[in-house]
């Protein structure tokens, strides 16, 4: 696997910290496992045949000190590529080998941009940019360039080419910084953006994974200001760069006061980027913080805003799953909408997942 002299990542120094691997919005997917080996499951994984030879992978994966077999992975990788099969049973296979992250792993999700899911096809370019694997570059630069994908996937695998980091990308980012769809064009821009931050902060670069609070690869990092008012005036200030208003987001996110969240759900009513309110819910869905469900849910029920504002709404009410964010999302898994249908079946599954009583923890953690 080929890394960019300039900007390499060290992948061990941005998984080897003990992450609070609740607030991480991937996780809720995972198959999960009781300290007794049993697989616990969503009611619609119980519905799937196929999840039954997805159990017997877990297993055997959980038990294996080493990288699972080629075998194992590829039961998962089939389940992912099956759309016969429920929509969260395909999630819950796909963050597996997101977190497995080894080239054939790679070559499974990337296999999967076919699919009509919209909002699945966004995650799985999502989940190639978090596993920080150069072997998914051509994947991603593919799905960036392939006019017939949906903006919103187009979008994320803009962002994953950031999150990556390569120099390599630099190109085709820079072709679409300028594209006609301003979620891209600003993707792009703030992708490139990121490159150029890894490549001149990499002295220092270690230390701040380090104080990441959450384990997500961000596109921008976080703010070293912490006042909150003065992180209130970038986020909502339509005048400072994405990039800036990307750090204050993240800055109010990690210090994760009620006062801080509040701030933050703000963003919510920028009216002049609907990336940058997709971003917000994101960060609020990573919070887990009640405080934010009115926004959230205000957002949601808006037919006006942007579907990709209006799915990731969507999937931070599941992430918060109190019994009042499940009523929200029952309320709409019946949206015209194909995402946001989706995104609250995918959200209730999680807050499934999120108000069991049992102890669970992620079968693969990266």
């Amino acid at each position: 696997m080929k890394r960019c002299e300039m900007c390499e990542i060290d992948k061990h120094t941005e998984f080897e910290r003990k992450e609070n691997w609740r607030a991480e919005k991937l996780v809720f997917f995972f198959p999960v496992i009781n300290l007794d080996g049993h697989i616990s499951e969503s009611k619609a994984l119980k519905e799937s045949q196929e999840s039954k030879t997805l159990q017997r992978s877990c297993v055997k994966l959980i038990r294996s000190v080493k990288m699972p077999a080629d075998s194992e992975i590829d039961r998962i990788g089939c389940l992912l590529n099956n759309n016969k099969q429920p929509l969260c049973a395909r999630f819950r296979a796909l963050f597996i080998l997101r977190n497995l992250g080894c080239d054939r792993s790679v070559e499974w999700i990337g296999r999967c941009f076919g699919d009509s899911s919209a909002l699945l096809k966004h995650e799985l370019a999502y989940c190639l940019g978090q596993t920080l694997n150069e072997t998914a570059i051509p994947i991603l630069e593919s799905v960036l360039r392939d006019e017939n994908q949906e903006v919103i996937v187009r979008h994320e695998a803009a962002e994953a080419l950031g999150a990556i980091g390569s120099c390599s990308s630099i190109t085709v980012l820079s072709k679409y910084a300028n594209d006609e769809a301003q979620a891209i064009a600003e993707t792009c821009r703030l992708a490139l953006q990121r490159i150029m931050w890894l490549r001149e902060s990499k002295c220092d670069h270690k230390e701040y994974e380090k104080e990441r609070p959450y384990n997500s690869v961000d596109p921008a990092p976080a703010s070293v200001e912490t006042n909150i008012d003065k992180l209130s005036s970038i986020l909502t200030d339509t005048t400072k760069s994405l990039w800036e208003r990307y750090q204050a987001l993240f800055s109010l996110r990690n210090i994760g006061t009620d006062e801080s969240i509040k701030t933050l759900a703000k963003g919510l009513t920028c009216s002049d980027s609907a990336l940058f309110r997709h971003e917000v819910a994101y960060a609020l869905g990573q919070a887990q913080s009640p405080i934010a469900v009115a926004e959230l849910k205000h957002s949601l029920e808006n037919e006006k805003e942007n579907c990709m504002v209006r799915h990731e709404c969507a999937e931070a009410l599941g992430a918060i799953a109190t019994e009042e964010c499940e009523e929200i999302l029952k309320k709409f898994r019946n949206d015209p909408e194909r995402i946001v249908r989706e995104s609250c079946e995918i959200a209730l599954d999680m807050a499934e997942y999120e108000s069991s009583d049992q102890f669970q923890y992620a079968l693969i953690s990266p």
